[in-house]
Order: C-alpha cells, then sequence, then structure tokens
C-alpha cells in the first residue's frame, strides 16, 4: 500500500506513513456484465413455439420439439413459451452450440424425481423469461441420477450460459441438491425467485450476476455460490441491484474470486445466526462449532421464512465434506462494496475476504459471532454507513485504512486490529481467526469519517504502527487493564483529526513525538460508564466533548486546537484538572498525568515524552 518495509522489525518503518491507494486496481463495470438480450424480456418472435405440459399428453407442434412421456427436449433455436404442467416430468435443451433458445414461462410447473426439472445441456445461451403476472415452478424430488459424465445437481441444471429475466415469479425446491445451477454464466436481470434447496441455492462456475430481481433463498448449504477450480480469474459474483432474502447454513454470498456488489438490499441470516457463533466472549470455541449445514432442505418457518434443518448424514447426501464457514459475504479475492443496504447476522465473520475488502458506499447493519470485516490482506473503507452492533473483533485486516464513513462498532475483543493487533489476539488458536503473514507491512491509517468503539479488548490495536490525519475517533474500553484503548506495536503519529479513547490505565498508551498536533494522556480517577469528559482551552472554548460508554480511568484526548504552550482543563464526573503543554505530547503509559489535579483545579505535573 505504499508503506515501507522494515526487515528487522516486521512493520511498517517508523515515520514511513502508508500512502494507500482506497479503491481496487481492478473492479467490474455493469456494460461488461449484462447484454442488451439479457435485459429483453418482450417475445418479437412471430413464429414462436407454443409448448402445453401435461400428465394426458404434450401438446407442440414443431420439428425442433421432440416430447416422450413427459419429456420435452428442443434441439433448435428459436423462442418457446411452455405452459401447463408434469408431475414427473423434464424439459431438455439439447440444441446447437452455436444457438440461443428463449424459453418462455407462463404458468408453468415442472417436477422430476431423479434430474433436473431443466436441464441445458447444449446451446450458446439460453433466456428464461418469467412471464409478467404467471406464477411457475421448477423441482427437483428425489436424488439425483448422472447423466454420463456429468453430475446433474440441481432443480435448474445448465452446462451453458444462462439468463433468467422478466417480471414473473419462480419457486425452485431441491430435496437432495442445489437450486439453480450454472456451469458457464448464471444471470439475472428480473423476475422473483423463491429457492429452497438442500445445497447451494444459486450456483454459477465462470459466475453470478444479478442486475435486478427478488430473491428469496434457504439454503442446506450457501445462499448464491461461485466457484471455477480451473481458472482462478473465474467464480465471481457481480451484483448491480435486486432485494435478497437469505437463510442460508453456510455463507450467504460466497465467491471463489472477486465479489463486488454495486447496490440492493440484503437481508442474510447465516449459521443461525450470531448467536451461534463460533467463539464465546473470550474467544474460545463453542460446543458444535463448524457443524453448519450439512445438505438437508430447509424447512419453511411460520412466518414465511426459512431455517435450516437438522444435518443429514453423508450417506442421505452422497456427501463426505464438513461446512465450516458461514460467514455473510465471503470471497477469496477482493470483496468490493460500493453500495446496497444490509442486515446480516452471522454466526461467522459478517464481511469477509482472503485478499482485500473494499467498502465505498452502502449501509451495513451486522451482527457477527465473529468478526465484522475481516481481511487477510487490505481492509479499507471509505464512504458508507457501518453499524457494527456485535462481533468477536470489529474491524481486522493486515493494515486497515478508514478514510470515510460513519462507523459505529461494539466488540467483545478488539474494535480495530491490523494484523493481529499489538497483543496478537488475531492470530491465537480461536476457530476463525486470521492468519496474518508475520513480516508484511501491517498499519492502521485513520484519515476521515466518524468512529465510534466499544471494546471489551484494545480500542484500537495494531501490530505495527498507527496514523491518525484526520477524522473523529471516539473509543469506550476496556475495563481491564490488561488491554488499552490504544495498543499499537511500533509508532503512533497524529497529524489532524479528533481522537478521543477512554479506558483502563495498565496498558494505557499516548501518541509518539512525531506527531504534529497535540495529545495528552491523563489519569482520570475511576468513572463510571456514562460520565461526561470535557475538555476546554484557556479561553474556555470546548475543544472536546465524549460520554463514555464504560468506566474508566484514563483518556486520550487529540484535536485541534491542543498546541504546545496551551493549557486545558480536563472535567470528568465533577472533577477537574488543568493541563499545562509544555510540549506537544502530554503524559505517557508509564507516567501520565496523575489524579494530583482532580478535583482541587490543580495544575498536574505529570510525565510527558
Amino acid at each position: 500500500p505504499g508503506a515501507q518495509e522494515d526487515p528487522g522489525s516486521g512493520g511498517v518503518q517508523a515515520g514511513a506513513t502508508p500512502e494507500a491507494t482506497l479503491a481496487p486496481e481492478t473492479a467490474l463495470t455493469a456494460d461488461d456484465m449484462f447484454t442488451d438480450r439479457d435485459m429483453e424480456t418482450s417475445c418479437h418472435d412471430e413464429d414462436y413455439v407454443e409448448i402445453t405440459l401435461s400428465d394426458a399428453g404434450i401438446a407442440v407442434e414443431s420439428p425442433a420439439v421432440r416430447s416422450a412421456v413427459g419429456v420435452v427436449t428442443i434441439t433448435d433455436e428459436g423462442t418457446y413459451v411452455l405452459t401447463g404442467s408434469l408431475s414427473d416430468g423434464q424439459i431438455i435443451v439439447d440444441a446447437g452450440d452455436g444457438d440461443k433458445v428463449w424459453l418462455v414461462l407462463s404458468g408453468a410447473s415442472v417436477a422430476c424425481q431423479t434430474s433436473a426439472a431443466l436441464y441445458v445441456k447444449q446451446a450458446d445461451k439460453v433466456f428464461v423469461t418469467l412471464a409478467e403476472g404467471t406464477e411457475n415452478e421448477l423441482a427437483a424430488t428425489g436424488e439425483f441420477a448422472a447423466d454420463g459424465d456429468t453430475n446433474v445437481d440441481g432443480a435448474v441444471f445448465s452446462k451453458e450460459d444462462l439468463t433468467f429475466n422478466g417480471s414473473g415469479s419462480l419457486t425452485v425446491s431441491s430435496a437432495y441438491g442445489h437450486g439453480i445451477v450454472g456451469k458457464d454464466d448464471l444471470v439475472f436481470t428480473g423476475g422473483s425467485y423463491d429457492i429452497a434447496s438442500a445445497g447451494h441455492g444459486l450456483q454459477g462456475k465462470d459466475s453470478v450476476r444479478v442486475a435486478g430481481g427478488s430473491f428469496t433463498i434457504a439454503s442446506g448449504k450457501d445462499g448464491v455460490h461461485a466457484e471455477n477450480a480451473d481458472d482462478a480469474s473465474l467464480g465471481f459474483l457481480y451484483i448491480a441491484g435486486g432485494a435478497f432474502r437469505i437463510t442460508a447454513a453456510t455463507d450467504g454470498l460466497d465467491a471463489g474470486a472477486s465479489l463486488q456488489i454495486e447496490g440492493g438490499e440484503f437481508t442474510i441470516t447465516t449459521g443461525g445466526g450470531s448467536q451461534n457463533a463460533s467463539t464465546d466472549a473470550n474467544g474460545n470455541e463453542m460446543p458444535g462449532w463448524g457443524n453448519w449445514g450439512g445438505g438437508q432442505m430447509p424447512d419453511r418457518g411460520a412466518a414465511g421464512g426459512f431455517a435450516p434443518g437438522a444435518n443429514q448424514t453423508a450417506a442421505e447426501t452422497g456427501e463426505t465434506e464438513t461446512a465450516s464457514s458461514a460467514k455473510g459475504l465471503k470471497a477469496a479475492g477482493n470483496l468490493i462494496l460500493n453500495g446496497g443496504t444490509f442486515v446480516i447476522d452471522s454466526s461467522d465473520d459478517s464481511l469477509h475476504s482472503n485478499a482485500d475488502v473494499y467498502v465505498a458506499g452502502g449501509d451495513f447493519t451486522i451482527s457477527s459471532g465473529d468478526d465484522g470485516i475481516h481481511a487477510d490482506a487490505r481492509t479499507v473503507v471509505s464512504g458508507g454507513t457501518l453499524a457494527i452492533n456485535k462481533s468477536y473483533e470489529g474491524i481486522e485486516g493486515q493494515s486497515i485504512d478508514i478514510a470515510g464513513g460513519a462507523i459505529s462498532i461494539i466488540a467483545g475483543d478488539d474494535g480495530l486490529n491490523a494484523a493481529g493487533g499489538n497483543d496478537g489476539s488475531g492470530l491465537g488458536g480461536r476457530p476463525g481467526a486470521g492468519s496474518f503473514t508475520a513480516d508484511a507491512a501491517s498499519y492502521i491509517s485513520i484519515a476521515g469519517g466518524s468512529i465510534t468503539i466499544d471494546a471489551g479488548g484494545d480500542g484500537v490495536d495494531s501490530n505495527g504502527s498507527l496514523y491518525v490525519s484526520g477524522g473523529e475517533t471516539y473509543v469506550s474500553g476496556p475495563t481491564n487493564s490488561a488491554n488499552g484503548a490504544l495498543d499499537y506495536a511500533g509508532t503512533a503519529e497524529i497529524t489532524g483529526g479528533v481522537f478521543v479513547a477512554a479506558g483502563a490505565s495498565g496498558m494505557a498508551q499516548n501518541f509518539g513525538t512525531g506527531s504534529t498536533q497535540g495529545a495528552m494522556l491523563c489519569n482520570t480517577g475511576s468513572q463510571a460508564a456514562g460520565t461526561a469528559l470535557t475538555l476546554t482551552d484557556g479561553a474556555g472554548t470546548t475543544l472536546v466533548s465524549f460520554i463514555p460508554a464504560k468506566a474508566y480511568e484514563t483518556v486520550l484526548i487529540s484535536a485541534p486546537g491542543i498546541v504546545s504552550g496551551g493549557t486545558y482543563t480536563l472535567e470528568a464526573g465533577g472533577q477537574t484538572q488543568t493541563i499545562a503543554m509544555t510540549s506537544l505530547i502530554y503524559g505517557s503509559g508509564s507516567g501520565m498525568g496523575g489524579m494530583g489535579g482532580m478535583g482541587g483545579g490543580g495544575r498536574n505535573q505529570g510525565g510527558r515524552r
């Protein structure tokens, strides 16, 4: 990110302020993701073929369609309008490899006991339009039988590019497998979808792309899953809009490459929610952790929602793997969030990337059984509103850059944690803990935004250095002296912004002498949670006013207006002390401003550095 590494210390060199890029080098665009035909829902083909489905016999007149008992096979390019129902049948597309096939579902219902209800074997691309005002259904009701070398495992299964659009509705159910599976690109630009599956709700090999639509998904595995084991650049998720209500036994949205969201509405519950956390408040493994999912069809809840059912055995599902991830949004590549509204309740991390996380916009309400946000590499927040109402660690990464946004964090351990933090809390053996490389540059940089932290552990914790150049940061906690409101291993420099951190005294730290803005670390005496503190200058102007959410003994304050040679008054709990700034940095962890000035209004002569 522009910071220089010090091979001797494994962190950022002292004085080397990082010059981080706040946007990913590569990102996807809607123009590249969707074609005009993906959006087309009106039938302009005067020669379209009508197919009427019935258990008593399939009515169709076209040489491009073969029909047998319960099976319709489409063999040529064209437009096909399907109505009626089959209680145990199948629609198959087996056309030329250059053919584009358009299926219009207009009140069609197909169930299949041994395979996919809709099976695309071959075509160039297949478009499925849900006709306006119609209800349609595709169901796989039994165990799947392989088709030669092809492992068919979804109620809808396509070996080719597949696009869904329209304004009608589609109900998809899969008792033993996935809901909708695309082995190339799986695209949605409209329609309403109600999906219940033992496996993933939606699965795409090369990609899953969504421009619009409404999705209610209850899945025994991931809600939406993309993965390509043969090409690491594929297996991505791109969402430009739509409404999602996902209840998943494992991950909500899971990408084997990048996951990028431009907009939409998301309500996601994974692994039973944050109440089913992988760790308790002390970071210890919870009983039964790591056994989310298991492949059973979720049951519909009484209120119209879904809840995962009990796990099936390997013999029942044909699978032996055990689910070990129940994250909200998860990407093996970059996680890029530019907009949208999110309500996430996850038993594992809510936002997770094995690479970088970029949050440039959006409105997030997060309740996590583990980390609110975790990146194996960089976490960058440049905009948006993030309310992390429950977490083990709030925001975690090898490095953290905050340049904008409104952020509130409640964390059982650290609020901000870079590379495991000075205390190594992100590196331990707890379930889901991040594994950071020990010799990579780590830092926390705060250049803008507003941040409020309520932490049980360290408030702001960096295994490297800390740079504050702007924004407003307010920290409440910890209340135990084994942690500090500020904790860093390298250097800490403040050159602008407001930074207030109240907590216990045992591990308290101040900013370093490389700072260009004044900072004071003062002992306030024991103050109860909710006790306001105020700092005023010699003219009586209030520079800082803060009400910590936790009990505190010390406070670190830095703000514009604190200068060398100035005299200031700190009031907390009805007691006051006068601070004379003989240098820019007043008080240190080993000799901070003491109790002598409290109550009597006398000058505090605590240590300086």
